[in-house]
C-alpha cells in the first residue's frame, strides 16, 4: 500500500520525511488567492523544521516580503543529520559554543525578522541565502536547551509568540500536537496522514467545524523526501515513485487546517436520487431500483462523494474523501462509524460459517457500516441468517437545515 513507508516509520517512530516545495507552495498560495493579506504582519511559526533541511523555511525566507511576514521562527529537533555540517555557514555567532573534537549535534531556533531581497530564479543557494540572514543583526540563530521537543517549555514559549503554524509534524505524535494546537488557540496549516481524520481525538474537531481539509486534492498522493537513499527494490510499487532519477516516498497525505480557504464555500453539484440511479457514470449505483442501506445503521450507502442526491433528507453514510469537498453551508456532519458517538444500530460477532466446504470468515477486523448481500462471500459476517458485506471507514453527513 502507498502510506506503507508511513505506517512502518510511524511505528519505529521514525519522523523524517520532508515535505516537497511545490505541495508547500501549491498549498499556501490557494490561501492567498482566498485572502492576500492572510500572512501580513503575522508570526509564522515551523517548529518541526530544521532550517537546513526543510521546505517550510526555504517557501517563508523566499516569500518573507512577499507574504508581508512579521517573523518567521523555526526550531530543529535533536539530532539534525547535516545542521552541524552547514552551521559554520552562519559565521561566529557568539551565542554557539564551538566543542572540541566531534562537534555536538544541537537542536536550534532560528528567528527572522528581516530578509532582504533573494533571488528566486527557482534554486535555492543555502550558503548565498544564509550569507544574507547572518549578515542581518536583527535575525536570531541559537542552539535550543533541549532537544527541541515541539512540547517542551522553550518551544511552547516560541509557540505562544506565535500566529500561524505551518510544518510537516510527526505523525508518531499527531495527536499530541493537535492537541497543543488547540490548547494555545493557533491558526495552523499542518500534513497529516488521511486516515487521522478519523482518530476519536481528531474527527469532532473535525465535525464540529473547528478544523477541515485544506486545499490540496484527496486524490493526489504526496511525494515525500527521505533523508536516507531509499532503495525503490525493497520498497513495494506503490509505496515509491521515481521521479527524474529521484527516488520519493508516497503517502496518502493531506492538509488540516483551520484557516479558511475558497474552496471550502463552494457548494458541490449534485443529481437527485432518480436522476443518479439513472445517469450516474458509478456502476454500483447506476441502474439500481435504490440507494442501499445499511444493516447496522440508520443510513443509506452513498459510496462516491459525487452520487449524493440532491433531494434525500436522511443521513448518507460517505467515504472520508468527502471531505475534501465539503461545504459546512451546504452539509452537516453527524457522526462517523470509526467514532463511537455514532452507536450502531447492531452488532454482529466474528463466527465463521462453511460455505460450499470452505471456510469462511471476516476479514474486516472492527466492525464498520455493513450492507446485505445477495449471496455468502469471503469476508463477510455469517452469524446473522444472512451475508453481509463491510464497507471502508464512512463519514456520515445530512443536507444543511433537512431533518436526521
Amino acid at each position: 500500500m502507498a502510506n506503507s513507508n508511513l505506517s512502518t516509520a510511524k511505528k519505529a517512530k521514525n519522523d523524517e520525511f520532508y515535505t516537497q516545495y511545490a505541495d508547500i507552495q501549491n498549498e499556501i498560495e490557494a490561501y492567498l488567492e482566498y485572502n492576500s493579506n492572510v500572512f501580513r504582519n503575522k508570526v509564522v511559526y515551523c517548529n518541526c523544521d530544521d532550517p537546513f533541511e526543510s521546505n517550510f523555511f526555504r517557501y517563508f525566507v523566499l516569500n518573507f516580503m512577499k507574504l508581508g511576514l512579521k517573523r518567521l521562527i523555526t526550531t530543529s529537533y535533536k539530532p539534525s543529520p547535516i545542521a552541524n555540517t552547514q552551521l559554520e555557514l552562519f559565521g561566529d555567532d557568539q551565542s554557539l559554543i564551538k566543542s572540541k573534537g566531534r562537534s555536538k549535534i544541537n537542536a536550534n531556533k532560528f528567528i527572522i525578522n528581516e530578509v532582504h531581497k533573494i533571488a528566486s530564479d527557482g534554486e535555492f543557494n543555502l550558503k548565498a541565502v544564509a550569507n544574507k540572514l547572518k549578515a542581518n543583526k536583527n535575525n536570531e540563530w541559537t542552539p535550543l536547551v533541549g532537544d527541541g521537543d515541539f512540547s517542551s517549555d522553550e518551544c511552547v514559549n516560541l509557540l505562544k509568540q506565535s500566529d500561524i503554524v505551518v510544518t510537516n509534524p510527526p505523525f508518531s505524535l499527531f495527536r499530541k500536537y493537535v492537541k497543543q494546537l488547540f490548547d494555545y488557540n493557533k491558526t495552523f496549516v499542518i500534513i497529516s496522514n488521511k486516515n487521522s481524520i478519523t482518530y476519536k481525538e481528531i474527527f469532532p474537531v473535525i465535525k464540529s467545524n473547528r478544523m477541515w481539509v485544506g486545499t490540496t486534492s484527496f486524490n493526489k498522493d504526496m511525494l515525500f523526501i527521505s533523508p536516507e537513499k531509499v532503495d525503490p527494490t525493497n520498497k513495494p510499487k506503490t509505496a515509491t515513485r521515481t521521479v527524474d532519477g529521484v527516488v520519493y516516498l508516497r503517502s496518502p497525505s493531506i492538509w488540516l487546517t483551520n484557516l479558511d480557504h475558497g474552496r471550502r464555500h463552494q457548494p458541490l453539484p449534485l443529481m437527485t436520487m432518480e436522476e443518479n440511479l439513472k445517469f450516474s457514470k458509478h456502476k454500483e449505483i447506476k441502474g439500481k431500483k435504490k440507494y442501499d442501506k445499511y444493516d447496522n445503521y440508520d443510513a443509506i450507502e452513498v459510496p462516491f462523494t459525487d452520487a449524493i442526491p440532491s433531494d434525500y433528507n436522511g443521513v448518507m453514510g460517505v467515504p472520508i474523501s468527502f471531505l475534501d469537498k465539503y461545504n459546512p453551508d451546504q452539509f452537516e456532519i453527524v457522526g462517523s462509524d470509526a467514532y463511537d458517538e455514532s452507536a450502531p444500530t447492531k452488532k454482529y460477532s466474528k463466527k465463521e460459517k462453511v460455505v460450499d466446504g470452505k471456510r469462511m470468515k471476516s476479514n474486516t477486523g472492527t466492525m464498520g457500516c455493513v450492507i446485505r448481500e445477495k449471496r455468502f462471500g469471503s469476508g463477510t459476517y455469517f452469524d446473522v441468517g444472512y451475508p453481509v458485506r463491510a464497507v471502508y471507514k464512512r463519514i456520515f453527513i445530512k443536507h444543511k437545515g433537512k431533518a436526521k
